[in-house]
């Protein structure tokens, strides 16, 4: 059988899968970025900008036999993919892994390294001058970004306005109430149940005092804002309608097989993908491994019989800095919450640097962080 598997988008979940598969098949990787990007780094590299570089792993160390082709999709049919720059790629199987895009500084727009970490000291330096922040969106975004400023400025006044009742809904109320103690010892400010009533008139990100005020009739006063809502999923190249149809919030349906409906040969995974459940990294790699085994299964002549199931119940570990935070994991009984050192040990302290140092093959070299 042929072997060549095109897999689109360098993310958590394409990495992945082309990592497992480069053994076995022809790997093809396409991305337009220069490198792979931690965004779980993201808000830290805004704090502390001499950590940013961790955020960032080259795809030449990812794939020991695959090809790593950097450009932007711009059409797919059953037989391959198209780039913007015209180039044709071929495929036997493919993997539609392209993510979604977020506000900056929780991803980053920039499709190179050195832009990336340009962006962020440049608004590093913006954030010095800023002796009140606001954040708009109480979700785990704008908490971990709250969490991150006070760790490196504590008397900082740091407000968050949401429209939400209240914080992560859906978690165990243990958790919830752990996290509002900590954000109390932390002295951020939380607006709950009303939003801005007209944007700030400075941009994200841009040093400048400003007064807005909220629907519920207060007014704010910060010297910088950042948008912390707002996803946004990354499946233009298949409004050509040459592959599928898209739902109206441009997701991919898929089996439980993770197939693009329609197809045998073709997959999706992570953000794309209308499966019901959050939009996480790790939901993404978890994908990544249904696909790779049935990917295999195909080469090897045998039947896909790996299927994905959202998990039943929410899980998250939500770092404030790399000494606190909340979380939720499977348990035996059920969901369980977690104390802030479990989350600092298993995500805060690296925000999972060393994982991805491992998947890419530099674990226990020197990483350059310039």
């Amino acid at each position: 059988m042929s072997r060549t598997v095109v897999v689109i988008g360098g993310g958590y979940g394409g990495s992945a899968v082309a990592k497992v598969l480069d053994a076995t098949a022809d790997v093809i990787l396409v991305d337009p970025r220069d490198a792979f990007v931690n965004s779980a780094g993201s808000l830290r590299g805004l704090a502390q900008p001499d950590w940013a570089g961790n955020m960032f792993f080259p795809f030449d160390t990812l794939l020991a036999r695959g090809t790593v082709i950097r450009g932007r999709a711009a059409s797919v049919d059953p037989g391959g993919v198209t780039l913007a720059s015209g180039l044709r790629v071929e495929a036997d199987h493919m993997v539609l892994a392209t993510g979604s895009s977020y506000a900056y500084p929780a991803k980053p727009v920039a499709e190179s390294v050195a832009e990336a970490l340009d962006h962020l000291r440049t608004t590093h330096k913006e954030l010095i001058g800023a002796d009140r922040v606001l954040i708009v969106g109480a979700g785990p975004v704008g908490l971990e970004l709250a969490g991150e400023i006070k760790e490196v400025w504590p008397h900082k006044d740091v407000t968050i306005v949401d429209p939400s009742e209240q914080l992560l809904p859906g978690f165990l109320p243990e958790v919830r109430e752990d996290l509002h103690h900590q954000l109390d010892e932390l002295d951020v400010q939380l607006r709950l149940r009303t939003r801005l009533a007209a944007p700030p008139v400075t941009e994200p990100g841009q040093l400048g005092a400003f007064t807005v005020s909220t629907t519920a009739g207060d007014e704010i006063t910060a010297d910088i804002w950042f948008r912390a809502h707002g996803v946004h999923v990354n499946s233009a190249y298949l409004a050509d309608g040459l592959l599928t149809a898209r739902t109206p919030s441009g997701l991919v349906p898929v089996t439980e097989t993770l197939n693009v409906h329609g197809y045998d040969h073709i997959y999706a995974i992570g953000d794309i993908t209308d499966v019901a459940e959050p939009k996480m990294a790790g939901n993404a790699m978890r994908h990544a491994e249904v696909v790779a085994q049935n990917i295999s299964a195909r080469l090897a002549g045998e039947e896909t019989t790996a299927t994905y199931q959202p998990l039943p119940d929410p899980m998250i570990l939500l770092p404030l800095g790399p000494r606190g935070g909340v979380g939720q994991l499977p348990g035996p009984d059920g969901p369980t919450g977690v104390p802030r050192t479990t989350v600092a040990e298993y995500k805060g302290a690296d925000l999972f640097t060393g994982r991805f140092a491992e998947l890419f093959g530099i674990a226990g070299k020197d990483k350059d962080h310039a």
